[in-house]
Parts: C-alpha cells; sequence; structure tokens
C-alpha cells in the first residue's frame, strides 16, 4: 500500500505519518529532509529542490513497494500533478494507494507551529509564513485521477491518537 499525506506545512502531517507508520510497521519518506539534504549539498535554492525531493522520494517508494512493502509519503502534495505522480507510481506498481490530507483549522495554532518548526530547523526560510502562504496561493482542489482516489481529511486540533485511530480505521477499509 502506498499512503500519501497531504497538507500544508506544519498542519500536523509528519507527527499522524511517524505514528501511524509506527503502528503499521511501514516506512515514512518525507521531502523535506530530502530537500534539506540537497540544499546542504550546496544545491542552490533557486534551483527546482522541491520537485528534486519530490522525484528522489517517488524513486525510494517505488523500490519498497516493487520489493513487496508499503510506504507512507510525506508531502505537501499542493497541486494535481503532486498527486497524481503517486497515483502513476501505485498504477505502475499495481499497488493499493490511500491519501491522507491534513488540516489545522485553528489558524493561530498553526502559526504557533510554524513558529516552534522555524525554531527547531536551522533553514528557517522553509518554514516561514511565506511558504505557507504560497502553499494556500498554490493548493488546488482534490481533482483529476487523485480526485477520484481513497482519501480523508484529518484535522489536527483534534488530539493525535484520535487522528491516528481514524486515519488506521481508514486505511484498514
Amino acid at each position: 500500500m502506498l499512503i500519501v499525506m497531504a497538507g500544508l506545512p506544519a498542519a500536523g502531517k509528519s507527527t499522524i505519518a511517524e505514528v501511524v507508520g509506527n503502528r503499521l510497521g511501514l516506512p515514512v519518506v518525507s521531502v523535506d529532509p530530502i530537500e534539506a539534504a540537497i540544499l546542504s549539498a550546496g544545491i542552490g535554492a533557486d534551483q527546482p529542490t522541491g520537485l528534486a525531493a519530490y522525484l528522489v522520494a517517488e524513486t525510494f517508494a517505488e523500490a519498497v513497494i516493487s520489493g513487496g512493502g508499503g510506504i507512507i509519503l510525506d508531502a505537501v502534495n499542493a497541486v494535481g500533478p503532486a498527486r497524481e505522480q503517486w497515483v502513476k507510481l501505485a498504477e505502475r506498481q499495481k499497488a493499493e494507494i490511500r491519501f491522507i490530507e491534513v488540516v489545522c483549522s485553528d489558524g493561530e495554532l498553526h502559526a504557533e507551529r510554524l513558529a516552534a518548526r522555524a525554531a527547531r530547523r536551522a533553514d528557517a526560510a522553509s518554514t516561514s509564513g511565506f511558504a505557507v502562504e504560497q502553499s494556500l496561493e498554490e493548493w488546488e482542489d482534490w481533482a483529476g485521477p487523485s480526485g477520484a482516489i481513497a482519501r480523508i481529511t484529518l484535522d489536527s486540533i483534534e488530539p493525535l491518537g484520535v487522528n491516528v485511530e481514524r486515519a488506521l480505521a481508514f486505511l484498514q477499509r
């Protein structure tokens, strides 16, 4: 199974992905640390590092799935082409795919999470309010092939345990 997380930066998707991954015994591949590694290798931020990170994650996920394993992909996935990348991967590998969208409906809480995340990271620019505004501007409705795929939306203002249980129930259908 290919489980694809989607949501704005600091919405809570990585936390949910990690707990669900631990509960299911599945690896979690996150685009953020891949992109950070690309940047730390000296590739300029003006380059398409986000695209490169998605492609690296896809290559890793394909290797895991082709070996018979399942995986959780953790990325913003704000636009149709990003989501459809995973749909095409699942089709190529004849794997089941599920999307877990995570939102944070409390704007103040989301801003606090962004600030805490920026404080934890050396590259605060990747977690700035600008990054969220840019993601909001780019966020596309679920349409096309990804719109027809099984998807659940979790609101991270709910307790983590509640969201994990909802995600697990959704994945076991």
